[in-house]
């Protein structure tokens, strides 16, 4: 605990040098396991399997435990943008997650100041409902009034730019592409001012118009102190958004600093 209280005194001392705000996201030291139980042995998931292993302390036969993320520690600030790199099943996601206080950690703690939002391509709208209502349902969700919500939704989808082919706010979800729904996903959550935004993916898809919209919305949330977290495959979307960024390679902490200079090091690592 007193390096903890030590980690946040060193983080408002260099918010204070950057002219930055006060911590927002602390992570100390975190360890994420994800345990899978496969098919394996024939009774081995039912009740009396299940009890027995309760009573004798013994763990299934079929259980496989994958270390996600190893040791991560970091500070974050109000006002910063930070990009999360890394190959695929480096653990970037999962730390979202766990940001997000979907995921719990195996040690160590994570403390988050307000909510934060976590925004992935996958996240959850109705499909059997038009594209307009999920809008609403959307901002409901996120603590606006119904009012507000009426008033936003001909902005949101303006800015998701999926009427642009037609009226597609009026068809079911069910309808869309995949890269029409993650849009409609990113101008929803970016209608709120969030006090940690957590952005998985979102802006990896949709048209270089698309992208750029975004990525000024990124720089718009930021500097209404907000902190956004950015986890993307695109390193020009990061370097465009992100004056940090955050290397974890194979669930380790590899690099933090200066985006150009992470991506310049992760660049290097990735074409040895």
């Amino acid at each position: 605990m007193d390096d903890l209280v030590q980690s946040a005194k060193d983080a408002s001392a260099l918010a204070a040098s950057k002219q930055i705000g006060a911590p927002t996201v602390i992570v100390e030291d975190a360890h994420i396991i994800y345990r899978i139980y496969g098919a394996g042995m024939a009774g081995a998931n039912t009740p009396v399997a299940a009890f027995k292993r309760m009573v004798t302390g013994t763990r299934a036969p079929t259980i496989r435990e994958v270390h996600a993320v190893k040791g991560v520690s970091l500070v974050a600030h109000r006002g910063e943008a930070i990009g999360l790199i890394g190959s695929n099943g480096s653990g970037k996601s999962t730390l979202l997650r766990a940001i997000a206080g979907l995921l719990p950690v195996d040690r160590g703690v994570i403390y988050t100041q307000g909510q934060p939002s976590l925004l992935g391509v996958n996240a959850a709208l109705l499909n059997d409902v038009s594209g307009e209502r999920n809008v609403v349902l959307g901002c409901l969700a996120m603590g606006m009034t119904r009012a507000q919500a009426r008033q936003l939704t001909p902005e949101i989808i303006d800015f998701s730019g999926i009427n642009e082919r037609g009226d597609f706010a009026s068809l079911p979800m069910g309808t869309y592409s995949s890269g029409m729904g993650a849009r409609l996903r990113f101008a929803i959550a970016a209608a709120k001012k969030h006090d940690v935004l957590l952005i998985d993916e979102a802006l990896s898809t949709g048209d270089a118009r698309f992208r750029r919209r975004s990525e000024e919305r990124v720089r718009e949330l930021r500097a209404e102190a907000g902190t956004v977290f950015l986890v993307s495959h695109s390193l020009e979307s990061v370097r465009d958004t992100c004056e940090r960024t955050i290397w974890l390679e194979s669930g380790l902490f590899r690099a933090d600093g200066p985006t150009e200079d992470v991506i310049k090091e992760y660049e290097s690592y990735m074409t040895k």
